[in-house]
């Protein structure tokens, strides 16, 4: 049997659609679930980044020739994709991160017309749960006038991860290049201390929604496994980061995570298990609306996405 993208997440409990929206080109990328649930990813645009952001550390003759398959230049800035991630599950709508908002960089925070375009008001969202806290992923939790934009959601962040940003300590340790992400994310974290619920790892967020502590992009980062057995999907965050040079060679340390051994640790440790356990996984920067698969390559993984 010849298995397409299609074909072959549909024999893992998963079947995909693609729709691409009439507003401002926004992607759809819609994965239905034997027990009915539904995910949905939907664009908050693009970041804008220096290559050295990611590449500063890598070996630079073997980065080039790997960058070569993917038709890119290791020079060039990086526009990698920001996929926000929604279930709908039960009476339930929840957001897996909540996107940049406006003031981080002016190619992103483009949520609110995902949202608009996929017909979903922002009052009926009734979680957002958090991979970390870096802007990308937090920042677009507060409108332009410092209110909760999911107004009537219960915020959820590990508590490893809130206790570090909320660390006074934090600002000073983090280094300059990120001290503005450190400020950004306590202001941001106290205007939302009252209705956030912090768990940990292994805790169950949601029905059939298991955090797991997948740390070194930052300290509590956290990643969620959504349902089991065939049907299981992943949804990483930022802790596979991209899909070229983290799959290629995800033993390499990146410029991108904090504590980029750990990082490499933990991601040595999610292959193995999306490996073994035959995942769909869902990535904050990955290509293709972000939903996809894991194969094997000659040294590495690839990513093959849905779409």
């Amino acid at each position: 049997m010849t298995l397409t993208r299609r074909s072959l997440l549909a024999t893992s409990g998963a079947a995909i659609l693609s729709t691409t929206l009439p507003r401002r080109g926004w992607t759809e990328t819609r994965l239905s679930l034997s027990n009915g649930a539904e995910i949905v990813t939907l664009s908050d645009g693009n970041l804008t980044l220096p290559a050295d952001f990611i590449f500063g550390p890598m070996p630079k003759d073997e980065l080039a020739t790997i960058l070569a398959g993917f038709e890119m230049d290791p020079s060039a800035p990086l526009t990698p994709p920001c996929n926000i991630t929604l279930l709908r599950q039960g009476d339930s709508l929840a957001l897996f991160d909540a996107g940049s908002g406006s003031g981080f960089q002016s190619s992103v925070g483009a949520l609110p017309d995902a949202l608009a375009a996929a017909g979903i008001d922002p009052y009926d969202i009734t979680h957002v749960i958090f991979t970390h806290g870096h802007p990308d992923h937090l920042w677009g939790a507060l409108d332009d006038f410092d209110e909760p934009l999911f107004a009537n959601a219960t915020h959820m962040m590990g508590q490893v991860e809130f206790d570090y940003w909320m660390d006074d300590a934090t600002v000073e340790s983090i280094g300059a290049e990120r001290a503005s992400f450190a400020v950004g994310a306590r202001r941001r974290l106290e205007l939302l201390a009252d209705d956030m619920v912090l768990f940990a790892d292994g805790e169950a967020v949601l029905p059939g929604v298991t955090a797991q502590l997948t740390p070194g992009h930052t300290p509590g980062h956290m990643a969620f496994v959504i349902g089991e057995g065939a049907d299981a999907v992943m949804v990483l965050g930022d802790a596979i980061g991209n899909g070229h040079i983290a799959f290629a060679r995800p033993d390499w340390t990146s410029g991108s995570d904090q504590d980029p051994a750990l990082a490499a640790a933990t991601r040595a440790a999610l292959f193995a298990q999306i490996m073994a356990a035959d995942m769909t996984v869902i990535g904050f920067h990955l290509q293709g609306g972000g939903i996809g698969r894991v194969t094997r390559g000659d040294d590495g993984f690839t990513f093959q996405p849905a779409i």
